[in-house]
């Protein structure tokens, strides 16, 4: 009888491993069909409604592991999340346009933030947060190289901007699979830079070559979208590595070949769009001080309903009946204001600044190790860190209540945090291992040194 109960655990465990692993690799298609635009590529492949369909199917695998994962969601951050998430339902009889938050806005939305709940609950081991970290960055790769190699080969562009002398100028935008205007590929650009950065030029001479490859294509596809919030927040990016470097003074003179380089292959109109950031009496200096005066506005439309907002999802259609023009929001802050009103930005800022302070903290512990290498824990850390201060940056040009890239970020901080807290080492005591515990009150201990594993992608 006894070995009936032990082979019945032991079934029973193995059903769960499976279930577990295919959660995972479900996921991990989820994310390629996302980002990836299946639908547009495969022919007859969008009748199915596939994203919804394998939201719903991911949906049913965790209810189905429920059990396993009902500690995970008292993790502080998923706090102002189930409180976004319960105020946006509370408050929909009380915005000004609740038929189209049920109608159009919410199935965006649930696109998004399931990206938090999948991240941080299927995303559980160091191998499968390294496997996702690295479908995510192919992804965002294949999304800025393809328009790219189109351009190169066949002249695409796929969009363009309006001069002052009537003219149009050509600017870099997403391959026609995708859906992503030249900003919006500038913030994908931007997005990848870091992981490129703390995570291969980190690594091994392979993984340094390999980021020598691209990084020139890269910026060279930044140069081509002519965003200049991108390249705002490329210079956040390249505060933070500037200021972790060891080599200030060589990382300096790189810069300077590089602002140099980007400069001579730019054509006059390039340069003056970029220009136009500091100096207004250049083309698109008059476009630039719009998207200010714009700006101003969307606060100003916010605070016609500042209590409980408009709806989700509804800047479009705000602006269009008090504005005259139907417009996405151009600013984070303001979007929040128009369609949540002032209790829902709070509720957002505290999920944002709740994660922040879990990357501050596990940076502190990090800190605190007498470590000579750094594992890749540490080194997403500072990836992410990076990102929260180039995300918080170009919020103020872009949009995000119902983008995936917050959301994701949070999922993406939550795993990080809860590995690097529990992971024993299965090296002796004598090799330095490692376990953070992690208190209900959100504080971190260092219990002994944190693992040095193997890290990287090779």
């Amino acid at each position: 009888m006894a070995g009936k109960g032990v082979d019945a655990q032991c079934q029973a465990k193995a059903s769960d491993q499976v279930v577990s692993s295919f959660t995972f690799v479900f996921f991990l298609y989820f994310t390629l069909d996302f980002f990836l635009r299946f639908s547009v590529r495969i022919p007859g492949y969008s009748s199915l409604r596939p994203t919804l369909v394998a939201v719903a199917i991911l949906l049913l695998l965790l209810f189905v592991q429920r059990e396993k994962l009902a500690e995970k969601f008292r993790h502080p951050v998923f706090k102002p999340v189930f409180a976004l998430l319960a105020y946006i339902v509370i408050s929909l009889p009380l915005v000004e346009w609740p038929g189209s938050v049920i109608r159009n806005n919410l199935d965006p939305f649930v696109k998004a933030i399931v990206f938090l709940f999948f991240t941080a609950l299927i995303v559980d081991t160091r191998r499968r947060l390294v496997w996702f970290v690295g479908v995510f960055v192919f992804c965002q790769l294949v999304r800025v190289l393809e328009p790219l190699y189109l351009n190169l080969t066949q002249g695409y562009w796929g969009s363009s901007t309006y001069l002052s002398t009537a003219e149009f100028a050509n600017r870099l935008s997403g391959a026609p699979a995708d859906v992503i205007n030249p900003n919006e590929l500038g913030f994908v650009i931007v997005t990848v830079i870091p992981f490129l950065h703390y995570l291969l030029w980190t690594g091994r001479w392979k993984l340094k070559a390999v980021y020598l490859i691209l990084m020139p294509l890269l910026l060279y596809a930044l140069i081509l979208t002519m965003s200049r919030g991108a390249f705002l927040a490329l210079m956040v990016v390249s505060f933070f590595i500037f200021k972790e470097s060891r080599h200030k003074a060589a990382l300096a003179g790189v810069a300077v070949m590089v602002i140099v380089a980007a400069f001579s292959v730019m054509t006059p109109v390039q340069k003056e769009r970029y220009l136009s950031i500091i100096d207004r009496d250049v083309e698109g200096g008059a476009s630039a001080e719009g998207r200010i005066q714009g700006m101003i506005q969307e606060f100003q439309l916010g605070l016609t309903r500042p209590v409980v907002g408009h709806g989700l999802g509804t800047t479009g259609e705000t602006k269009a009946n008090k504005l005259g023009r139907r417009q996405a929001s151009h600013n984070l802050y303001a979007e929040l204001l128009i369609e949540i009103g002032a209790i829902g930005f709070v509720i957002f800022i505290n999920f944002l600044v709740r994660t922040f302070r879990q990357l501050k903290r596990l940076q502190r512990e990090f800190g605190r190790s007498d470590r000579v290498e750094i594992s890749f824990y540490e080194n997403l850390n500072k990836v992410l860190i990076c990102l929260f201060w180039m995300y918080a940056v170009y919020s103020i040009n872009y949009w995000g209540l119902s983008q995936y890239y917050w959301y994701l970020f949070g999922g993406l901080s939550i795993a990080l945090g809860r590995l690097a807290m529990s992971e024993k080492s299965d090296s002796t005591p004598a090799e330095g291992t490692a376990i953070i515990e992690y208190k209900e009150s959100g504080r971190f201990n260092l219990a002994e040194k944190l693992r040095d594993g193997r890290h990287h992608f090779g």
